[in-house]
């Protein structure tokens, strides 16, 4: 019986390339590895898409670095709800379903935390972007689906460019629900704080910039990151978000920028495969190496 699977895709299982990304998602995946070993815990790496693995042979399975997902989201469903029959998730099963939809800030909203602002359009919804923006007396909008992965199909909208962007929007729209949020000048002028949280507690964060010109700040897009210290407003916003969440999760990345009040606001909550930067910080790798044992042990 294996411990914990740390689990991944394919990428970096067997890597076929080399990039920052892989260099990167490897570093980490061995950091939370050894951490496990240190404490006693036998794991393995496995691809969460392996055909061949029995996942009866384990007793937790950890999201790690499964950034694929998003480009097989109904096999990964399905996998979820098979896999979930028969291992444990860290985070859970029911958490990880609720996280994967962005309708989760509504949630969040509902408990206290301050989000960004976010109008939800359902899928099958026949008005054009320029009815929308008109009926919300929005100007400049960011429109993403409410499930995505790194920036996937995020437009910034306006009234220059509704139109060019309708055809996409509607294919969109008629087979999934999206989001449309004001477009916040701090991502560009100060960019996106990603703060961390192991076990309820804050254990570091990044400052992630956008390449000048853009406004998504994933290195993906050319965005870079950067060490920073969060104030404790932020900090205190970060830990309120984990917390309003029932169970409160093991591990959480919680993205945070100022809304157009100046008031810090959470953008998202990550509790499915969050980039934690352990690099940046080895000793909150250690911190989820004890809260898992922690969980084995006390069931």
């Amino acid at each position: 019986m294996i411990d914990v699977v740390i689990l991944t895709d394919d990428r970096f299982v067997h890597p076929k390339e080399e990039s920052l990304l892989i260099t990167n998602a490897l570093r980490e995946d061995q950091m939370v590895q050894e951490a496990l070993v240190a404490r006693g815990l036998n794991c393995e790496k496995v691809s969460w898409s392996d055909p061949t693995f029995d996942w009866t042979k384990t007793r937790y399975a950890l999201f790690r670095t499964t950034w694929d997902y998003a480009e097989s989201f109904t096999e990964f469903s399905e996998w979820l709800l098979t896999v979930s029959s028969k291992t444990k998730l860290i985070n859970p099963y029911p958490q990880i379903v609720w996280n994967l939809d962005k309708h989760y800030l509504r949630d969040l909203q509902a408990s206290g935390v301050n989000v960004v602002e976010t109008y939800f359009i359902e899928s099958g919804d026949r008005r054009s972007l320029a009815q929308i923006h008109d009926e919300l007396e929005w100007d400049r909008t960011v429109l993403k689906p409410v499930i995505s992965a790194a920036a996937k199909d995020t437009y910034k909208l306006d009234a220059s460019n509704l139109i060019h962007h309708e055809a996409r929007f509607q294919e969109l729209v008629n087979n999934e629900s999206m989001m449309l949020q004001p477009f916040l000048t701090s991502v560009v002028d100060r960019g996106e704080l990603s703060l961390m949280v192991i076990g309820g507690v804050y254990t570091h964060a990044v400052l992630k910039i956008a390449k000048p010109g853009d406004f998504r700040v994933q290195d993906d897009f050319g965005g870079t990151v950067h060490a920073f210290n969060p104030s404790r407003e932020e900090i205190d916003l970060a830990i309120s978000a984990v917390r309003a969440c029932d169970p409160m999760p093991i591990y959480a990345r919680v993205d945070i920028v100022n809304d157009n009040d100046g008031n810090p606001a959470v953008s998202e909550l990550e509790l499915v495969e969050p980039e934690l930067w352990f690099r940046r910080n080895p000793n909150a790798a250690m911190m989820l190496a004890e809260e898992i044992e922690n969980m084995i042990v006390h069931g």
